[in-house]
């Protein structure tokens, strides 16, 4: 039997995946140890772009930029304050040795080199802030390109010598460019502003035999020829604001679909029962796993209770949630 690793692997090349695959984001979120080194522990503090991020949900652990303190105020300035660090001296075998210690083999290693961890649209509104940043697209779309080529570049280099050393399944492109119920941008300022460089930059993997996923938790039906023409196999998560089935009925194996078994609202009212949760997981997978192309984002079983105490509503639903997938996810391919 295939592992994790070679089954989901499959999926990134657009082939027939044994069974059921499951999808973990944190595969593809490695970035080199140069790229985190400032920060704190939880990802917190400053970064090599003087940009302060903060936790301001405790519940949810979001970092973010610090809200109102951004480091770029006039888009036409920006030469003057972005400033992005050198890493070419760097013992870069050294480091990807140290950074992959920890890697478990029967899962994918996938990374990025993109600023912090986002993509260019992400820093872009990070520097300057949302009302700041979608203003310059209008006022200034020739200096946003410019700072897009800057950011592109350096990305790039960085992208080459990970590909070097850390030999990685996949790569990562991740750039939040959307929220539940519309993208942020239009689909020609995307295809203007954004895309270009989007483009540049998986072309460096996608030239080294490197499958991309590309990371973007919104509503971007739109968006999605574009997705498939730059290049992706792989888009996570897809929300549901987004017509899953239809998008697959369109595209098939040549882009992965990874998606969460999403509890319906009905389950906010009053616990499912066991029989509820397990016809509800199949109904999902008869859906959307004949083909090929998907994949679950379902975690880890919850840890086993004491006899004594039992499990919580909540992860007791978990446990149903993913035993009923072990049980189904060899039953759709051959």
């Amino acid at each position: 039997m295939l592992n994790t690793r070679e089954n989901f692997m499959r999926l990134m090349r657009c082939e027939m995946p044994e069974y059921v695959s499951t999808y973990n984001i944190r595969w593809g979120l490695k970035r080199p140890s140069c790229y985190t080194s400032m920060r704190n522990p939880d990802n917190t503090g400053k970064d090599y772009f003087g940009i302060e991020w903060v936790i301001e949900n405790s519940a949810i652990q979001a970092v973010l930029p610090k809200p109102g303190d951004f480091v770029l105020r006039d888009i036409r300035k920006w030469r003057d304050v972005v400033k992005t660090p050198d890493f070419s001296g760097l013992d870069w075998e050294a480091m990807a040795k140290k950074d992959k210690e920890d890697w478990d083999p029967t899962t994918p290693y996938g990374g990025t080199t993109a600023p912090g961890g986002q993509g260019f649209f992400q820093v872009h509104m990070a520097l300057m802030g949302f009302s700041e940043g979608l203003l310059s697209c209008f006022e200034e779309p020739d200096e946003v390109k410019a700072l897009m080529e800057y950011l592109c570049d350096w990305s790039i280099d960085n992208a080459k010598r990970f590909i070097q050393y850390y030999k990685p399944d996949l790569a990562m492109y991740a750039d939040d460019i959307a929220h539940e119920r519309a993208t942020f941008v239009s689909l020609e300022m995307f295809r203007d502003l954004y895309a270009p460089y989007w483009k540049r930059y998986t072309d460096v993997f996608l030239d080294a035999g490197i499958p991309v996923v590309h990371h973007d938790c919104g509503y971007l039906e739109e968006f999605v020829d574009d997705f498939v023409e730059i290049g992706f196999t792989a888009w996570d998560p897809v929300q549901v604001s987004n017509d899953a089935a239809a998008i697959k009925g369109k595209y098939g194996n040549k882009l992965a679909l990874c998606m969460g078994l999403m509890p319906p609202d009905s389950w906010r009212k009053s616990e499912p029962t066991e029989e509820e949760v397990r016809a509800y997981v199949k109904a999902n997978l008869d859906k959307m796993a004949p083909g090929g192309g998907y994949a679950v984002m379902i975690g880890a079983p919850p840890p086993a209770a004491d006899a004594a105490q039992g499990l919580d509503p909540i992860a007791q639903r978990g446990m149903w949630m993913w035993d009923e997938f072990e049980k189904l996810k060899f039953s759709y391919y051959e």
